[in-house]
């Protein structure tokens, strides 16, 4: 077998608890398939083993690997599934004694909002108080934390939470009463199954003698508590993750579970993957650099395996010069051939970010695709403001009309806009016609035809003033007039969903600014045309073709390039303005992001900050993100001299730079 030492190590320790911490790029995967042939190869059933991950593709992957690994030696293969589809295994055999039939529904999300919206009548709950999106979402926060319904009612704090604890009840009637479960219930009553009825977990637990679990930092508390059932009564556990890259923790995630791995289990082995076969030493060394400042890890320290050029951090005037560096060294790069599209990657911190790049790679005819998300421009948000915006230049673009005719509501619901539509058809008109005629139409209640008329004037006042207001000042006194951020506070209960989709907003009025600083004649049209400046191609097919990479660093988690720029590298933005409100232990994981975005450079990595920023506008002066000073070494770490040792002495929290002496710091 072609393993280091310390993979080795990992692959032939077959008895007890293990804890593999293997740093990025360290070939984890391959441990965790080579482990599996080496349990079979001394005798091991192949069905007696469970491996365990958080996706299909991984679960895909490692199945395959071991089948080439194992050749045709035996049928029976190891059971490797994602968590999800452990359970629901699990409960097709055993969940008749929870009161569910064996062949139960799983509900989709559609599923899922019915009946949310159903348990929300029966309360007689008005959607303005509390949606079934917001229903729902606080549902899986408590679902993802182990919390049942009447837990739930004595955790709620704010009347919205309990309000959706009343509801959360309901719910879960309606899903019994139907035979169904949802998506987070396959782990929630796996769970109960196994504490409520002990010989269905000795049953399940005695189907194996050895269980393998892959990315256990993102493990949340069922899923934990899951495993630890499953392997309990043998002990052969071995678990595989790296805690300086758990980054989930928003939906779940609880990055205690490896930290606290030997105090659950005292016998535990522990090896450290540390050779990174990914990234040069230069990039390796930064990122050494960074993660040693967080409070609480495992001590490691990754090697590389080969030398290359050091990181550069470029420092752009704003998020337009950002965009537009980036986006040419790219094309540079490419037009020299000395890289094929594919080879680029550009993570950002925040889904609104990726507009600027998006814009001058679409100027540059250069493919992408947005990985992990959709395209900024096809976000609800965006796409309500830029339909009036059309609607202002085209009136009798319909589809535009109709998508924002009751956003926010002014009394014309769907049968309102129905009752409109076969007005138009039955006057063989379009519908902009009949709005401008709407006063003399019968057949619409006085609330409906107030709402018509409302409309068509705002229309009418938006063209009137695109011919003598730049665009942002259009779009501006558009927002205000519609109250659009008062919409969004009404429709999204998650305050951080609402900044999000707010932010997004704002990115599209900086787009605005930018445009009008170019096109001082108040080109609206010109403005929507720039936007619409996109590929014909699909984006899988771009992807397969070659295209640049454009994602969060979230999405980027688990794919390597040889390639990446890490943009917007300044406070507020990374760390996010959230997490360095809300605590240390949430900068924590913002440091981690950064260090996940960091390791996926093999060859090349740049950092870029802009020295201003636009915000409603106007450019705004930024600050270098702590995270800069932290890789290039000009923060002192009272860690990083101790990342060697097991675990890390917490005592002294990190020094950072602040305000000017923070630019001056960066320069």
């Amino acid at each position: 077998m072609d393993l280091n030492q310390a993979q080795r190590e990992a692959v032939y320790t077959l008895r007890g608890p293990l804890l593999v911490l293997a740093g990025a790029g360290t070939g984890k995967t391959r441990v965790v398939t080579y482990r599996i042939a080496e349990l079979i190869r001394t005798g091991i059933a192949p069905q007696r083993i469970l491996a365990v991950t958080f996706t299909n593709k991984a679960a895909d992957e490692m199945q395959q690997r071991a089948a080439s690994l194992l050749g045709k030696r035996s049928k029976q293969r190891p059971e490797i599934s994602t968590f999800h589809s452990l359970c629901v295994r699990i409960l097709r055999r055993g969940i008749k004694v929870l009161g569910y039939p064996a062949e139960f529904a799983i509900c989709d999300r559609g599923d899922q909002e019915s009946v949310a919206r159903a348990a929300l009548r029966e309360l007689r709950m008005a959607e303005a108080v509390l949606s079934p999106g917001d229903l729902l979402y606080l549902i899986g926060r408590w679902k993802s934390a182990g919390v049942r319904p009447a837990q739930a009612v004595q955790m709620a704090e704010t009347d919205k939470e309990h309000l959706a604890a009343s509801a959360y009840r309901r719910y879960q009637d309606r899903l019994r009463a139907t035979g169904a479960l949802d998506f987070d219930d396959l782990l929630l009553c796996t769970e109960e199954l196994f504490l409520s009825h002990p010989a269905s977990l000795k049953a399940e637990a005695g189907r194996f003698d050895h269980v393998l679990v892959d990315e256990y930092q993102d493990t949340n508390g069922p899923q934990y508590r899951i495993i630890k059932a499953l392997a309990l009564g043998h002990r052969n556990l071995c678990v595989v993750g790296d805690d300086d890259q758990s980054i989930y923790g928003w939906r779940g995630a609880e990055v205690t579970h490896i930290l606290n791995f030997k105090r659950d289990w005292p016998d535990a082995k522990v090896v450290r993957l540390e050779t990174n076969y990914r990234s040069t030493h230069e990039i390796v060394s930064w990122a050494n650099r960074l993660i040693a400042f967080n409070r609480l890890r495992h001590g490691k320290t990754l090697r590389a395996t080969r030398a290359g050029e050091p990181p550069r951090v470029l420092q752009l005037e704003d998020e337009q010069a950002e965009a537009e560096t980036v986006v040419q060294e790219i094309a540079a790069r490419l037009e020299r051939r000395e890289r094929k599209p594919s080879d680029f990657a550009i993570l950002c911190r925040t889904n609104e970010q990726p507009r600027a790049f998006e814009t001058e790679l679409r100027r540059a005819r250069i493919p992408y695709v947005i990985l992990g998300g959709r395209s900024f421009f096809d976000r609800k948000e965006v796409r309500d403001v830029l339909a009036y915006l059309k609607a202002a230049v085209h009136p009798h673009d319909e589809a535009s009309l109709l998508r924002v005719i009751n956003v926010p509501p002014r009394g014309l619901g769907p049968t309102a806009v129905r009752r409109l539509n076969e007005m138009a058809v039955a006057e063989g008109i379009g519908l902009w016609e009949l709005l401008e005629r709407v006063e003399s139409q019968n057949g619409l209640s006085r609330a409906a035809l107030d709402g018509a008329v409302a409309f068509r004037r705002l229309i009418q006042g938006l063209r009137t003033d695109a011919a003598r207001l730049p665009v942002d000042r259009l779009l501006s006194n558009l927002l205000s007039a519609i109250d659009y951020r008062g919409e969004l506070q009404r429709t999204y209960d998650d305050p951080s969903e609402r900044d999000a989709r707010w932010a997004s907003v704002e990115e599209l009025v900086n787009a605005a600014a930018q445009f009008a600083k170019k096109n001082p004649k108040h080109d609206l049209s010109g403005f929507l045309q720039e936007l619409a400046l996109t590929s014909t191609d699909d984006k899988e097919d771009q992807l397969e073709k070659n295209a640049v990479a454009l994602m969060t660093m979230h999405a980027a988690k688990g794919l390597e390039f040889p390639e990446v720029y890490v943009v917007g590298m300044e406070e507020g933005i990374l760390p996010h303005h959230r997490a360095v409100k809300e605590s240390e232990t949430a900068v924590d994981e913002e440091r981690r992001l950064c260090y996940v975005g960091v390791t996926r450079a093999q060859s090349r990595l740049t950092l870029t900050l802009a020295l201003s920023r636009m915000k409603w506008g106007k450019p705004r002066p930024t600050v270098p993100s702590r995270f800069l000073f932290e890789l290039t070494g000009k923060a002192q770490s009272p860690n990083y001299e101790k990342a060697k040792s097991h675990v890390v002495d917490q005592t002294v929290p990190p020094q950072r730079g602040r305000g000017r002496e923070s630019k001056r710091a960066a320069r």
